[in-house]
């Protein structure tokens, strides 16, 4: 038979979990959200969002019988579904890190009743087979019968953190062994988007497309920034060349940049290369793509310490850094490749500065040195855009000029027009821009 879900339990409530918790409530759904901090569990007690994201606001619902959070995993007893929705990073090693996913699973597992088939759903990216084996294998340790007492189904999450594409317009896809069970599933879904959401067969297929999306991005991705590195030793601008090549009906547009960062694509691909190995191959592309996007810091704090010897004859020197979140309009600095550019830069005897309105001061390891506010800036020999936030497009240029006594920028991002930035008195340079 079919399900009839009236309570949704979320389990991780980050970017993805909060956001998530908030379009099942706006949808009629009661919702019962747990998180392991104390800080976000307070944050949402207050009515506050623990989230740094200008490009959405999130109504956090307060005094509402559909609506409680807390620390623990009991809160989710009355929960027809379960979702959880925790990291899955890599290790020191580059090898698929899925303690968060087990440690969140054995709570969830350990706290449902007996005999109701509770469903829980794994939202986290992971390769395919680790809802069946590692929750599975959870559910086989504690006693729990699948069918009767749980049932797993995956569903992954794919909303967009400082983009337009949130819970409530992206499609959604879900994997589950009982067919009538995944057809329920995917109508739930139905109900927190716009998009379609369908039931696509067993979990391992949901669970493939996941890692695939992100795969295919990052290899997109290196493609620029390869291209970034070639073009403009022929006296091309990578730029130019994208921007002409976009009017091709089928060319799939990417900006080059100083690396990638995130919970995804910097990640996930190292969750496909894992499953390749396991199959006795050895994934060459995926390798290539990461090895070049990872390459990216290194190369732009090289091509900024050249920016810096053409000015002055001794070594060493210092550049201000606008933006350390890994992505713009958002204060997240997960695997973010701004910390890669300040390290190399220090390798190279150059001094990093850091702002960003965005991150939190203790966001941003001690090793760095960091301003509040542009007036403060030191001079310097060169500016970076790291992270192209609406304030950090909105600088005023001339401005900062005066107050860093520097006219060379590096735009790391390629967020700015190189005319204008010209005419404003500034020596553009950037990723991929050519000299000539």
């Amino acid at each position: 038979m079919g399900l009839e879900v009236k309570s949704v339990g979320v389990v991780g409530l980050g970017y993805v979990g909060l956001p998530t918790s908030i379009a099942f409530y706006n949808a009629n759904f009661r919702v019962r959200g747990v998180d392991v901090s104390t800080a976000v569990i307070d944050m949402l007690k207050e009515g506050a969002s623990p989230l740094v994201d200008q490009t959405e606001v999130l109504s956090i619902p307060e005094e509402s019988e559909r609506w409680s959070v807390g620390l623990n995993c009991d809160i989710l007893e009355d929960c027809e579904v379960i979702l959880i929705t925790v990291p899955t990073p890599v290790t020191s090693n580059k090898e698929p890190d899925l303690s968060f996913v087990e440690a969140a699973s054995r709570s969830v597992l350990r706290s449902i009743p007996r005999g109701r088939n509770r469903v829980v759903v794994l939202e986290s990216t992971v390769y395919p087979g680790v809802t069946r084996n590692l929750l599975g294998g959870v559910c086989e340790e504690i006693g729990l019968v699948i069918g009767t007492d749980v049932t797993l189904a995956y569903c992954p999450e794919r909303i967009d953190p400082g983009t337009d594409m949130g819970v409530g317009n992206i499609a959604r896809i879900v994997g589950c062994d009982d067919p009538m069970i995944g057809e329920s599933l995917a109508e739930m879904y139905g109900k927190t988007t716009s998009a379609k959401s369908i039931y696509v067969g067993k979990m391992e297929v949901a669970e493939a497309s996941k890692m695939v999306e992100n795969l295919q991005r990052d290899i997109d991705i290196a493609m620029v920034n390869e291209l970034a590195q070639v073009l403009p030793k022929h006296g091309v601008d990578v730029e130019e060349v994208l921007q002409a090549a976009s009017t091709k009906w089928n060319f799939k547009r990417f900006t080059p940049g100083i690396g990638v960062g995130g919970h995804c694509i910097p990640v996930d691909p190292y969750y496909y290369i894992q499953l390749a190995r396991d199959a006795g191959m050895e994934p060459l592309l995926a390798l290539s793509a990461r090895n070049i996007n990872e390459s990216m810091p290194r190369v732009s704090a090289f091509e900024i310490s050249e920016i810096i010897r053409r000015k002055k004859s001794e070594t060493g020197g210092s550049v201000l850094l606008l933006g350390y979140a890994y992505k713009a309009n958002l204060g997240d600095t997960r695997e973010t490749p701004v910390e890669d550019l300040a390290d190399e830069l220090i390798g190279l005897g150059i001094k990093p500065i850091i702002w960003d309105p965005l991150v939190q001061s203790d966001e941003v390891p001690d090793r760095f040195e960091r301003i509040d506010s542009l007036n403060a800036s030191p001079s310097v020999d060169c500016v970076v855009i790291s992270t192209a936030h609406r304030q950090v497009l909105e600088i005023d240029w001339g401005s900062l000029k005066d107050i860093s006594g520097c006219s060379s920028i590096y735009d790391g991002r390629r967020a700015m027009n190189k005319d204008v930035m010209s005419k404003l008195g500034w020596n553009y340079s950037g990723v991929g821009a050519s000299s000539t």
